[in-house]
């Protein structure tokens, strides 16, 4: 099977698979395609070519060339972990004896805790005056991310007949066609009933439009959160995932229930989710250095 950009055989049928059969997402896509063509190329330089003869020992050198080229331990992870999804794919169907990632590991990266806003910014941010061109909208944009933790591209997606008024609770469609359904704050149910009366949009209508009637594009949001979060004088780096980590941070720090913040975020791992009960600790570590007599420190010089 030839693929795009110069991609074929095992790799072609392996993103082939990953699109068809696993609806995996234009941005995931792309993202394997990239690390499996770098294979695919040091398969022709350094091994004859066929990506399926490769054993342990290439891999490890494969590895390590890209360290040596100095790609980051985070960049080096995710080249191997697309590796390992294309290795396990192809032995399922037979086409290998055994995975030459078997046991192989990247370097560690060091865990970068995500940024959130605070409960006062969060605040400060989604309460827009609504008496100006696209108040409302972006309002109600605002609201739903911070409310109910969406991510950017189900956001986009979003449609009028997802969400159920009654039970305040949307339907979402979110990675590989998962659907869940969130619950959504009465805050973020009134701004976004206030902008539908406005915009008179359908059932079957986005519930955010681009200027062609579609489904606004992720790069729109972006932009607009970006001014919106100036304009509202927080000067931040304030971008629609970090409205998502601040949502899951908020609910972990209030409620300590893990399991529940994966539901919500939609986590098919709640090893994913786990990041977040760091930011707890830091939360709870500044509430102990905060008010705790004993735990303040020492000033060397009494």
């Amino acid at each position: 099977m030839a693929g795009v950009d110069g991609l074929c055989g095992p790799v072609a049928d392996f993103l082939a698979y990953l699109q068809i059969e696993r609806h995996a997402s234009p941005h995931t896509l792309l993202a394997y395609q990239r690390d499996l063509q770098v294979l695919q190329q040091w398969c022709g330089e350094h091994a004859g070519g066929d990506v399926l003869q490769l054993q342990g020992d290439d891999l490890r050198a494969f590895v390590a060339a890209g360290h040596r080229a100095g790609l980051a331990a985070k960049s080096l992870q995710r080249r191997l972990s697309a590796c390992r999804s294309f290795y396990a794919w192809h032995l399922r169907h037979g086409r290998i004896q055994a995975s030459p990632v078997a046991g192989i590991r990247a370097p560690k990266a060091q865990r970068k805790l995500p940024q959130v806003l605070d409960a006062d910014e969060a605040v400060q941010l989604v309460e827009l005056p609504t008496n100006v061109p696209l108040g409302l909208r972006d309002r109600a944009l605002l609201e739903i991310f911070y409310s109910s933790g969406l991510r950017l591209s189900e956001v986009c997606a979003l449609r009028w007949r997802d969400l159920d008024t009654a039970t305040a609770l949307v339907q979402v469609h979110g990675k590989g066609r998962r659907e869940r359904l969130v619950p959504v704050g009465s805050h973020a149910l009134a701004a976004l009933a206030a902008w539908r009366a406005d915009s008179g949009g359908s059932d079957d209508a986005p519930v955010f439009p681009g200027r062609n009637g579609g489904p606004i594009t992720q790069r729109a949001i972006q932009l607009r959160i970006k001014q919106l979060a100036q304009r509202q004088g927080l000067f931040k780096h304030v971008h629609p995932h970090m409205l998502r980590h601040s949502f899951a941070s908020h609910i972990l720090e209030s409620s300590g229930d893990l399991r529940g913040v994966q539901e919500l975020l939609g986590h098919a791992d709640i090893a994913t989710t786990q990041i977040y009960t760091h930011l707890d600790f830091q939360h709870l570590a500044r509430v102990y250095d905060a008010a705790h007599p004993r735990a303040k420190r020492v000033d060397k010089g009494q």
